[in-house]
């Protein structure tokens, strides 16, 4: 049973239903083992974070920022401040100097908590050009503070301010007084191009958005949930205080790259993530196949189209499986599909809500086919997350983003833009009045950008509006439906599609290293360099022809023509992707400009 309290009491409530039971498993700052933490302790700490906030003179709808990875300590700050009706504003642990200096600049903010070694040394570096900033407050206890710095302080000593019953009337009073129209978060969104604007998120957002979805998303307090997308990312941000308020194990992965040992090693039955995540896995489970016997091979295919047949074919469509397809799937699930799982470190597998970007109708099918019920969703930091998903218990069509929460109406414009309205939707963009005029059309309904349309009840995307190409020739190119084809492929690690106001479609590709130098050996092309390497012909005629095989359902004025191995990734120092990690077209246009009109020379 759902307890859907205002966030203020949230934690308290849940603990007071669920006591002793497990909470949180986490790990320490540069820790090995997994420790736990109940309820009731959850609860404890919290109470203390804002008995300690108040002493530090933290006002109502004060701003407070969190400038870290997903650890606890996180989670305390964030229920903490909402017990005195704080605002948290998070920021990404990869942010930038420049960006953190925004955020605290824009928002005023007094206060920051921040994660490791270096969160600490970028706040440090900026303080001086933040005039509100008074102090830093670190988590991790290994972090060296700066000798004789009066502005930073632990985690565990700004603990020590709220200890005994200082200030606990006043937490009480704070609590009654909060109401819906309360300001939680303020989200700035990092945004492909331009500066970042603050997204405000209210009590009453959070409110309607985990009723809505307990409709739909069956988590229960049998749920061992694994944190892998960033708290301050709204998909998991909201995630995760749904699975509280279900009274789910919270399994905190601070280290995004070692998701895949987590699993492994705590065995979650649920877990949110972008498609990304799932590419990965089905391309590891492919060079599995193809690097085995031919026996097994076959053996595996064949899995996998019975496993697509009983899935998709019939249980997404509504329909009962025919007896013998039923009891082959039963097998096989028992055996081969199992082993998969297993693998993941998800022999237990609920169900895995997926969103953030286009999901590829082949990954698609091949999660469902093992076994594991892929939620793929839409929604949008302004909508506090969900605007729809799958239904475990109806049917859905492979590519739909599934079916509209409760509560939110979807309005398709005559330009096929994706129109919202309803009580998860902002009220608008800190400090930006014009900002928020423009989102909205004159009747109420937010403008998402995205460009989608209603069949049967579910919602289908097409492109990002404003990402859409056009060619010289006159033709309109979706970047984003023709990347998600293409990287499927072992050998493609990331991709950016070339078109707008160019007389074919070309595209930049930043390989699988690994994987494209071990063909190189195994087929006698020397190289002595990644540059050398990604300028072979050989390596090319074989990338073109693999784009060629995944690319033959396009119309020929989208397909890839030409393109270019990059020696090295995309990378946010040099501006090229977001915080979320989508790419900044425009940045990749102006950083490989050379690159790029090679491609287009006769």
């Amino acid at each position: 049973m759902q307890i859907n309290s205002h966030l203020s009491r949230l934690i308290h409530d849940v603990a007071a239903q669920y006591g002793d039971r497990e909470a949180l498993i986490y790990k320490n700052f540069g820790g090995k083992l997994w420790k736990s933490c109940s309820w009731r302790q959850f609860d404890n700490v919290v109470s203390q974070v804002s008995r300690a906030m108040l002493q530090l003179g933290i006002g109502v709808q004060e701003n407070v920022g969190v400038f870290s990875q997903n650890s606890v300590q996180y989670l305390f700050t964030d229920f903490g401040a909402w017990g005195i009706r704080a605002v948290t504003i998070p920021f990404y642990a990869t942010s930038s100097e420049q960006q953190i200096q925004f955020i605290i600049n824009d928002a005023q903010i007094r206060f920051l908590f921040v994660g490791e070694q270096e969160q600490y040394d970028k706040a440090r570096r900026v303080f001086t050009t933040c005039s509100s900033l008074e102090r830093i407050i670190v988590y991790d206890p290994a972090v060296h503070l700066e000798p004789e710095d009066p502005t930073a302080m632990s985690f565990d000593d700004f603990l020590k301010l709220g200890e005994g019953g200082n200030n606990e009337s006043r937490v009480a009073q704070l609590k009654a007084e909060a109401t819906m129209d309360d300001i939680a978060n303020i989200l700035y969104t990092s945004g492909t191009t331009g500066d970042s604007k603050g997204v405000i998120l209210t009590m009453g957002q959070y409110y309607a958005a985990m009723e809505a979805n307990n409709k739909c998303v069956p988590v229960t307090d049998k749920d061992r949930v694994l944190n892998f997308l960033p708290f301050t990312h709204i998909f998991e941000k909201g995630w995760k205080i749904l699975c509280i308020t279900e009274g789910a194990t919270l399994i905190v992965n601070t280290r995004p790259q070692e998701v895949q040992q987590s699993m492994r090693e705590t065995h979650p039955t649920c877990m949110c993530s972008v498609p990304r995540f799932w590419e990965k896995v089905y391309m590891g489970v492919q060079e599995k196949i193809e690097s085995s016997g031919a026996l097994q091979r076959k053996l595996f295919r064949h899995a996998l189209e019975v496993g697509r047949r009983h899935n998709i074919e019939y249980l997404a469509a509504g329909k009962e499986p025919p007896m013998a397809l039923h009891l082959e799937y039963q097998v096989l699930n028992k055996t081969i599909f199992s082993l998969v799982r297993k693998e993941l470190g998800l022999e237990n597998a609920h169900f895995f809500p997926t969103a953030g970007s286009t999901v590829s109708p082949h990954v698609e099918e091949f999660v469902h086919s093992i076994g594991i019920f892929m939620d793929v969703g839409y929604g949008l930091t302004e909508s506090l997350a969900t605007v729809s998903c799958l239904h475990l218990d109806k049917p859905f069509t492979v590519g739909s983003v599934g079916i509209p929460i409760d509560s939110i109406s979807v309005r398709i414009a005559d330009d096929g833009e994706v129109l919202l309205k309803g009580p998860t939707i902002t009220k608008g963009y800190y400090k930006r009045d014009d900002l928020t005029k423009q989102a909205f059309t004159e009747d109420g309904y937010f403008r998402t950008g995205d460009s989608g349309y209603l069949k049967d009840g579910e919602l289908f995307l097409k492109e990002r509006i404003k990402d859409l190409y056009k060619t010289s020739n006159g033709k309109y190119i979706a970047p984003q439906m023709i990347e998600s084809k293409l990287l499927v492929d072992k050998y493609i690690d990331q991709l950016a599609i070339i078109a707008d106001e160019r007389k074919f479609v070309s595209a930049l590709i930043v390989p699988e290293y690994k994987l494209l130098e071990e063909y190189a050996r195994q087929n006698g092309i020397a190289f002595n360099s990644r540059e050398e390497l990604c300028k072979d012909k050989r390596i090319y005629r074989m990338m073109m022809e693999r784009i060629d095989t995944l690319q033959q359902q396009l119309a020929h004025y989208e397909q890839v023509k030409r393109f270019v191995l990059l020696p090295h990734p995309f990378s946010l120092q040099r501006g090229e992707l977001t915080n979320t990690l989508k790419i900044k077209r425009r940045v990749l246009n102006e950083n490989y400009k050379e690159e790029i009109e090679k491609m287009y020379e006769e």
